[in-house]
């Protein structure tokens, strides 16, 4: 049986009640399948000592220590008791809040073997996390100097949530492993586990939980990382040998030669181009003969194969994506079908709606705006228009891809921004084109059921290293050029304390009669340990400054003569909507933000940008909020206020932003800088739905699974 066909309920496991259970649900644990590929996140060797001179170079200290004295500190209900222990190394107290029957079980005298984290406070090492367990109430610490430490195992060490221990979870997986881990078969190909020297599969599920070494540990991580990547791969490239086999089949079938840009263009996309004040960027031509070619193949009824174009559109922020892909919608709407967009956020969507009712409504075309939060009374008549036919283009967030929602003919999907849309995300929307009202007609008929064609753009380039792996199934359009009269954004850093300089030069923008965006990490101030958590090891930041407190500190004491806006996440949305429209009119001079204003917001006499606690935001986010000011021909600025206490890495990804507006520059930098986890603000559960590979730390395990795909094809 295969790890992922386990589908009995976590709960016949002994031990876990209905209060288990709950908690387990919250990390979405529901079956044996989910427990068992619950990976843990790393491993603590305690096959080991770890003397408590080696505190400040390891994460714990794993030591066999004399209990020298205990201490009392305190009063009343706050006496606490205090364990002095040497190990020959050094001494250290361990603090025990609430754990004063911890007298009797280390006593005086006593050896213990101990695990924690010890780090120089109040004159002395000291450490309140810690485990202890008595070895001898009575023996000397000499008898134990050429001993493991009693008990030592590699154990695994979980993602948590309130209220689960690691020892709660490690005990009902263990419970698991013994009953079901047995029966789980292999599902690599048996070639390939012997050329890699993979374990089998079962051997690395345990191997994950209870590893007998760290090596095995490792040993069983590579194995399942590259099970995934090789499962991922051959999706990936068995949907790109069907495409290049359906575009093959459709250009034979096609006729006609090569054409000019000028004579692909359908009606709606000539009066389009003729409206425009300006003209279309050498790039942006290209992509839409690129389009233009692919909607024609996919349209042509010769063709005995269902191509359907699938493109991913990629260019920096501001570079005309969206008016390109707009040409392509109008050549769909000419050919008779419907068009959707899909933007991730309503202000975005809204934007798109706005845009596109602007350009495309005076040529006749029908454009409609849906989201969740559309009233039922609005939402009904749009949606019998939208499957009778009358919509062409119809904007929104994920609402346009609801149960509810059914088209007369899906012919055209444009995803924007939406970093989370993989493929399997992908054959849902290639399912609600053929659930077309149309389309259903021409199957009772006997004809082929087409997929719509496919657009995804996105202003957070990819880098090229990544881009044919986790798109190996799209062809890539790049648009790099940018409209004429653009002039480049000019970024400065300033550590934290030189704010005042840059309040001064933001008010001279304004005088000037510019607006600008303030940029936070957070809504609102938080309580003493979430700003520790928040602030993390690599700031070394004591406090964060939240939008609202900005707000009203800018609005009373920095600019109490211009106007100042607040938008965040938990604005409401007819509130945004409001303070937007006012910022777009002039009318607010200042908007005071998080990252909500990340995308979707077009001011082009917005000329300043003040990012503070740059460091907390990922170089693609700072990228694109950078990209929110520079829209007009005004030269403009963009301030990334930093730490001072920032480490070298984050110094080395600002200087990044300061060095270089090319998004696709940063992307490659990205990559190189920040090596596993989150590339271009593009976490790998996005693109691909994986739970341990990551594709840019694992790139190279990655490249291994795609060329022993490739081989077998």
């Amino acid at each position: 049986m295969k790890l992922k066909d386990i589908g009995t309920p976590v709960s016949t496991i002994a031990g876990v009640g209905p209060s288990l259970e709950k908690l387990l649900s919250r990390l979405n644990i529901f079956t044996i399948s989910d427990l068992l590929s619950y990976w843990p996140k790393t491993w603590e060797d305690r096959t080991r000592k770890i003397p408590l001179s080696a505190w400040n170079s390891t994460s714990k200290v794993h030591t066999i220590a004399q209990i020298i004295r205990h201490d009392w500190f305190g009063f009343g209900r706050m006496r606490t008791l205090k364990i002095i222990i040497d190990d020959g190394t050094a001494t250290a107290a361990l603090v025990c809040f609430n754990r004063s029957f911890l007298e009797k079980s280390l006593p005086v005298g006593g050896v213990a073997a101990v695990t924690g984290r010890f780090s120089p406070r109040y004159g002395e090492l000291q450490t309140s996390a810690f485990e202890a367990v008595c070895l001898s109430k009575y023996a000397s610490i000499d008898d134990f100097l050429d001993k493991p430490v009693p008990g030592s195992a590699v154990f695994p060490i979980y993602p948590l949530t309130a209220g689960l221990s690691q020892t709660q979870i490690r005990k009902i997986t263990g419970k698991a492993l013994k009953e079901y881990c047995r029966g789980i078969d292999n599902e690599l190909p048996a070639s390939i586990i012997e050329k890699r020297g993979l374990m089998q599969k079962k051997e690395a599920v345990f191997a994950m939980h209870q590893p007998e070494d760290i090596e095995q540990a490792e040993k069983a991580k590579f194995t399942l990382i590259y099970e995934e990547l090789y499962r991922f791969q051959q999706i990936i490239l068995k949907r790109s040998e069907e495409h290049r086999k359906t575009a093959a089949e459709a250009k034979k079938a096609a006729t006609g030669g090569q054409k000019s840009f000028q004579e692909t263009l359908s009606p709606r996309q000539k009066q389009l181009l003729a409206r425009l004040p300006f003209s279309l960027t050498e790039d942006q031509e290209k992509v839409i003969y690129e389009m233009n070619i692919d909607i024609d193949l996919s349209s042509n009824p010769k063709a005995s194969t269902s191509f359907h174009m699938s493109r991913l559109l990629q260019g920096d922020v501001g570079s005309g994506k969206t008016l390109a892909a707009f040409f392509a919608a109008l050549r769909t709407v000419d050919y008779g079908g419907q068009c959707v967009m899909m933007a991730p956020t309503e202000i975005l969507a809204r934007q798109h709606a706005d845009n596109a009712a602007r350009l495309l409504e005076p040529l006749g075309i029908k454009v409609a705006f849906l989201t969740g939060n559309i009233k039922a009374s609005g939402r009904a008549p749009l949606l019998a228009a939208l499957k009778k036919g009358d919509i062409d283009i119809i904007i929104g967030t994920h609402a346009v891809f609801s149960q509810s929602v059914q088209y007369y003919d899906l012919r055209f999907v444009i995803i924007d921004e939406q970093h989370r849309f993989g493929v399997v995300q992908r054959s849902a929307i290639f399912d609600k084109g053929r659930q077309s009202v149309l389309q259903q007609k021409r199957l009772e008929e006997g004809e082929q059921a087409r997929s719509p064609d496919f657009l995804l753009m996105s202003a957070t380039p990819i880098p090229q290293t990544l881009a044919h792996t986790i798109f190996g199934d799209l062809d890539i359009s790049i648009i790099k050029s940018m409209p004429s009269g653009r002039q480049p954004i000019k970024t400065y850093l300033t550590k934290e304390g030189n704010e005042s300089r840059v309040y001064e030069a933001v008010r001279k923008e304004i005088q000037n009669g510019h607006q600008a965006y303030f940029v936070y990490p957070l809504i609102e101030n938080m309580n003493d340990e979430e700003e520790k958590e928040a602030a993390g090891k690599e700031t070394g930041q004591k406090s964060l400054k939240s939008a609202e407190a900005m707000f009203t500190f800018l609005s009373n004491k920095v600019y109490p003569d211009f106007k100042c806006a607040l938008i965040h996440s938990k604005t409401e949305e007819t509130e945004q909507i409001a303070v937007l429209d006012a910022f777009r009119k002039g009318e607010v001079q200042i908007l005071i933000a998080t990252s909500v204003v990340e995308v979707g917001v077009d001011v082009p006499n917005a000329s300043c940008m003040v990012i503070e606690h740059a460091e907390r935001f990922g170089l693609a986010a700072l990228h694109q909020l950078r990209g929110r000011v520079g829209r007009g021909s005004a030269a403009s600025f963009c301030f990334l206020v930093y730490s001072e206490k920032l480490t070298e890495l984050g110094k080395a990804r600002l200087k990044v932003l300061h060095e270089s507006t090319d998004g696709f520059y940063i992307g490659e930098e990205d990559l190189k800088l920040r090596g596993p986890g989150d590339v271009n603000g593009i976490q790998q559960s996005g693109y691909i739905t994986l739970g341990i590979a990551d594709p840019v730390r694992d790139k190279a395990i990655l490249e291994l699974a795609r060329e022993d795909i490739l081989e077998q094809l």
